[in-house]
């Protein structure tokens, strides 16, 4: 599946929505979403692409070990979690 960015941000806001205020989703669990029945891998970093322009509109935030991080420079496993007021 070539998904668009618009299209991931979808699945990452549409999987945040089935989870509760603060909790988290892996990049993995949006790739995964997005591919179906087909191959996530190669939609993780369109991922964390789609990610980066959420936290810059200010919806999520990325975290590592509980830590909000920045995503342009987060090495590793992150977490995805929306912004609560």
């Amino acid at each position: 599946m070539a998904a668009t960015e618009a299209e991931l941000a979808r699945v990452i806001l549409d999987l945040l929505d089935q989870r509760l205020p603060g909790a988290t989703i892996c990049p993995s669990d949006a790739a995964r979403a997005a591919a179906g029945d087909g191959a996530w891998r190669p939609l993780m970093e369109p991922v964390r692409a789609a990610t980066r322009g959420l936290v810059a509109d200010g919806i999520v935030e990325v975290t590592q070990g509980g830590e909000v991080v920045d995503p342009a420079t987060a090495r590793g496993p992150i977490r995805i979690r929306r912004v609560t007021d």
